[in-house]
């Protein structure tokens, strides 16, 4: 390559335009997409992209990538499939905290293989925190390594996270102003990575198993305590226990009985759900008859449940067989509603209501003036801010909820829930992966069929697609992608590999200059967005490489892992979301992301001359 480049007028555009996108980003006076939005335009005005080419980047594989990950996170998210997970990894660790971390961070690092980082890490976000009440471990000692571990995930595949989906965008773009002899670059295939991936997502699971864990403070009554969980219920109101199934046997007393007079009975749980026949209902009305071979679906201390099946001759089982999706948290659960003095419910009883046969809603207990009323709740005249413990459907709770007869204080998923399409989802998800692993077809499309399948089948609607595309986020990228190509296209990426070049010692080894690199995108990463460093960077990586006889598309991807390095500042949007929660300062976090940022570089460096 010759070094000898002369500065041009339109290099000088491009190159002044990158400094003053770096530093609007830098000082955050402008929103982001707004400074995307002027970067767009002033390469259009100034004619350093062809007006033809000027809004390709909307149109872009990357940017397809990035909308299809993200509507396939949603699909994943409205059958309710992490929240099976969250019960998966209660049960695995047992409480162990070491175990918990470990498992928790391990799964979501693989989930950010196939989703978008900041999906992944708001997902994960209300399962952490109600793992963190169902044992007691803090908020502030799971964030973190579940967030590093995402990060580092995100490394297994092309589509893992922005830098990543990006790359293939910027190595095509490149092909047009190579010199001549120089090869084709070729985009990298799905998993192309995935070594990389494994080695980050090990090396971040060990570092906190045996150093990063000891830094986190144990800050129990800190940051956003996950309230209304059970934990919070046992504790508040003495209700407690897990869920079990009690079939009727012929023998049984409860024959003939109205569900009211079986919840009447002495030492009775709970009893929140009803099958008889092929009709199962949540939240059954209390005239409700139980018959032979009818299911009860009972709440309360095993013990408690136990002595109740036997007194009453019930077959009682631990597995929902029959209410396995009624019970799914993440289609009902427990909730707290306050009676404003607005309200129509003030002077009636929850029986005059009839909650259960019109609006689907259990009325567990009354908090009236710091007392727990319990026992035959269900008489009790409702007053003005009463505070009301329900148990039902999220979208019975939504509905009941509008006519504003009661206040819900608690968080609860306010879309539909469809936990019976779970299959369904896993089996179109594993059908898009096997197709995005076909070199004949690109990502784009196979994600975008995995897409289409989820709206077909009914697991996503179509208006619930649109709201799951983070715009912000596709906006930025496809207003940047054309600065990158204006970079590489002007001349001005080589103008600074040359001028680079001819600063460093002779004989060089080529690692050191991707140790470079590595660590100059990781600085530009911690002070502008992880999508400006990739553009920036990637085609100044590419024209670096042709001057020092290296593997171009081994410095393009080192860039592109490189600019996800970032676990101390906020500009990492995944590191963003957990500060608040868990409580972090900014010596908290430098504290502890430091050592791994070091850590990651040294790893990307040494997998990727390994592997190219």
């Amino acid at each position: 390559m010759d070094t000898a480049l002369t500065l041009t007028t339109d290099m000088a555009l491009v190159l002044g335009l990158v400094v003053l996108t770096m530093l609007l980003f830098l000082f955050e006076r402008v929103r982001a997409d707004v400074v995307a939005l002027v970067v767009l335009v002033v390469l259009g005005l100034t004619g350093l992209v062809a007006p033809e080419d000027i809004f390709s980047g909307f149109s872009s594989n990357a940017v397809m990538n990035v909308i299809a990950t993200m509507i396939l996170g949603m699909g994943l998210d409205r059958t309710g499939a992490l929240n099976r997970l969250a019960g998966w990894l209660l049960r695995r660790s047992r409480g162990v905290e070491q175990r918990l971390l470990l498992l928790s961070s391990a799964i979501a690092g693989l989930n950010s293989s196939f989703m978008q980082n900041t999906s992944v890490t708001a997902l994960y976000l209300p399962i952490v925190s109600r793992l963190s009440a169902r044992t007691g471990v803090s908020l502030s000692r799971l964030l973190m390594p579940v967030s590093a571990a995402i990060i580092m995930g995100g490394g297994l595949t092309m589509v893992g996270n922005s830098p990543l989906i990006l790359l293939n965008d910027l190595l095509v773009a490149a092909n047009a102003n190579l010199p001549s002899g120089v090869g084709t670059l070729e985009p990298l295939q799905m998993f192309a990575p995935m070594p990389i991936g494994l080695a980050l997502l090990v090396a971040a699971l060990a570092y906190f198993h045996f150093f990063g864990n000891r830094q986190l403070r144990d800050d129990t009554d800190k940051g956003v305590t996950p309230a209304r969980t059970q934990s919070y219920f046992a504790k508040s109101y003495g209700i407690e226990g897990e869920v079990f199934e009690l079939t009727v046997s012929a023998d049984s007393p409860l024959v003939g009985m109205s569900l009211g007079e079986a919840e009447a009975l002495h030492g009775a749980p709970l009893l929140l759900a009803l099958k008889t026949g092929n009709e199962s209902r949540l939240a059954p009305p209390g005239d409700a008859r139980i018959w032979v071979g009818s299911v009860i679906g009972a709440m309360g201390a095993r013990q408690q449940v136990a002595d109740f099946a036997q007194n009453q001759f019930l077959r009682m089982s631990t597995r929902l067989r029959e209410f396995g999706d009624l019970f799914n948290p993440s289609r009902a659960g427990i909730s707290e509603a306050v009676v404003p003095p607005t309200s129509k419910f003030i002077g009636k009883t929850p029986a005059d209501l009839h909650l259960r046969k019109t609006h689907g809603i259990s009325l567990l207990a009354i908090n009236r003036d710091k007392e727990v009323l319990r026992e035959n709740a269900r008489n009790v005249p409702l007053r003005a801010g009463d505070m009301l413990v329900l148990h039902s459907i999220w979208q019975d709770l939504a509905q009941t909820a509008a006519s504003r007869d009661f206040v819900i204080v608690t968080d609860y998923p306010k879309g539909e829930q469809r936990p019976h399409k779970f299959k369904i989802a896993m089996v179109i998800f594993a059908v898009t992966m096997l197709i995005a692993l076909s070199s004949r077809i690109p990502t784009s499309i196979a994600l975008m069929a995995g897409v289409a399948g989820m709206l077909v089948s009914g697991v996503l609607k179509m208006d619930e697609a649109y709201s799951a595309i983070n715009w912000k986020t596709v906006f930025l990228m496809a207003c940047l992608i054309p600065l990158g190509w204006a970079m590489d296209s002007s001349g001005a990426a080589a103008w600074v590999a040359g001028h680079s070049i001819e600063r460093l010692p002779d004989g060089l080894p080529v690692w050191l200059i991707q140790l470079a690199m590595a660590l100059l995108t990781t600085l530009f990463s911690l002070v502008i967005s992880h999508v400006g460093a990739t553009i920036v960077m990637v085609p100044l990586a590419i024209n670096l490489a042709l001057a020092v006889g290296g593997n171009p598309t081994a410095f393009a991807l080192i860039v592109a892992l490189s600019a996800s390095n970032n676990f101390m500042t906020a500009s990492n949007p995944s590191i963003s979301m957990i500060t608040g929660p868990a409580g972090y300062t900014a010596k908290d976090m430098w504290r502890v992301g430091g050592p791994l940022s070091l850590v990651y570089t040294a790893i990307v460096v040494l997998m990727v001359n390994l592997m190219f």
